[in-house]
């Protein structure tokens, strides 16, 4: 009797290992990510997927795995999709906005960053994005006034390096140095921390 115990628990243990919910998938797929694995992460995005159609976290991932390996039709499909069903997803139209400027479309992509900000104002990373485009656009000015407004409240060297970039365009060599200088300090981030609110 114990041992047909012991062999049923082993039976089921063994479903259970088995057993997946699509949010346990995306997380895996996150994990493969972050380690530099986008084909992984892809096969993990889409058996989320499979599992669960409804999971709009699922599509953005997956979304932004195929940004990464340089397929923008298919990211674009997957940010659209998950804006089509959840239009406050702003996180979504940052990512879309990213899309479109890595294809050249930077008209289309100020247009959506500026839903992402319409959205979610105190959210960064969308300034960031934008200044981004208005540089590619050669709007230098605009992309000065975004650069500035960010190392108000986040002095990071990517943000120094950027502006000291379109002080050169502007020919502002004086402040570019001043930019590159700062950026090279070590006493602040590297890079704009993530899901902060602009104060």
């Amino acid at each position: 009797m114990k041992k047909i115990i012991v062999l049923t628990l082993g039976i089921f243990c063994a479903a259970c290992a088995t057993l997946h919910t699509s949010s346990e998938y995306v997380a895996r797929g996150d994990g493969y990510a972050k380690d530099g694995k986008p084909e992984k992460a892809l096969t993990a995005y889409n058996r989320a997927i499979a599992l669960n159609p409804a999971n709009l976290e699922a599509y953005a991932s997956r979304g932004a795995a195929h940004f990464f390996v340089g397929n923008f039709a298919l990211a674009e499909a997957d940010f659209k999709y998950v804006i089509s069903k959840n239009p406050y997803y702003a996180d979504a139209y940052t990512a879309l906005g990213s899309t479109f400027a890595a294809q050249g479309d930077y008209e289309s992509a100020l247009n959506v960053l500026e839903q992402a900000i319409a959205l979610k104002p105190g959210r960064p990373e969308n300034i960031l994005s934008r200044a981004g485009v208005y540089f590619m656009q050669e709007r230098y000015q605009e992309a000065l006034a975004d650069y500035s407004l960010l190392l108000q409240y986040y002095p990071a060297a990517e943000i120094f390096y950027a502006r000291g970039a379109v002080y050169q365009k502007l020919g502002r060599e004086d402040l570019a140095k001043q930019d590159f200088e700062t950026a090279a300090q070590a006493n602040i981030p590297a890079t704009l921390e993530a899901y902060k609110v602009l104060k």
